[in-house]
């Protein structure tokens, strides 16, 4: 299995992400939703609120109660053309930490501040979205990466319609606009185990055309998806 980064090519799936893919990486489980036929697979985004109400509360990362940073981000969904679609951002490739990654918008929490409010405020400074436009609908599992101090919270959140966004160079090299319907494909989701800090793990990847989504963006994607379709519940992030 090749591990690095591969060549950018906007025609072919995958993009210039680097994986620090083991040599002992596999190849684990199809995606929750692989049994279902393309009209299972249809997203319609009242029908996902009524989900996420009938869910009961996240599930809290054990880590909440040891690390004292707190981080949120924005799953921003929207109807156009009659399917639903998120917004990710390509982080800038100047940035020290996960430089050139497939992120949500989001970011860390200030002072005083509710995690919401930050998830909102965050996407306003990265992408300019308007904080008045963004209905928060639930959250999804809390989560913390390995190599992270912090924790984070993922909001989910209805837009009127696609918005009018812009990219901060600071942070952002590209806004990301994607049908739920291709990250539903079969072809895009691949899940790998990796035997990471002593134990085996699941690692997701969405191949999207000219970019990976990989990590703890791709584990919140998962369950966003598998709520959306009614194959995964609360627990089923997969990270700590």
């Amino acid at each position: 299995m090749p591990a690095g980064p591969v060549s950018p090519d906007p025609t072919a799936r995958g993009g210039p992400q680097l994986i620090p893919r083991p040599a002992t990486a596999r190849l684990g489980d199809p995606a929750p939703w692989a049994a279902l036929d393309e009209a299972e697979r249809h997203v319609d985004l009242r029908d996902l609120e009524r989900r996420l109400a009938g869910l009961g509360p996240p599930v809290r990362s054990p880590r909440e109660g040891i690390v004292a940073k707190a981080s949120a981000v924005l799953a921003a969904l929207y109807h156009h053309d009659g399917e639903a679609w998120v917004v990710l951002t390509r982080r800038s490739a100047a940035l020290r930490v996960h430089g050139g990654e497939v992120s949500f918008p989001g970011g860390g929490q200030d002072p005083g501040e509710a995690l919401a409010d930050t998830a909102r405020r965050e996407a306003s400074e990265e992408i300019g979205l308007d904080p008045s436009t963004v209905r928060i609908i639930g959250e999804l599992d809390h989560l913390s990466t390995i190599t992270s101090n912090s924790f984070i919270v993922p909001f989910v959140a209805v837009l009127p319609g696609r918005p009018k966004v812009v990219a901060n160079p600071a942070e952002v090299d590209a806004v990301l606009h994607v049908r739920l319907a291709e990250l539903l494909h079969p072809e895009v989701f691949r899940e790998e185990r990796w035997d990471v800090l002593g134990g085996d793990r699941p690692i997701w990847f969405f191949e999207l055309h000219g970019d990976t989504v990989w990590g703890a963006t791709a584990a919140m994607l998962r369950q966003l998806l598998g709520f959306a379709t009614g194959t995964c519940g609360r627990g089923d992030l997969g990270h700590t």
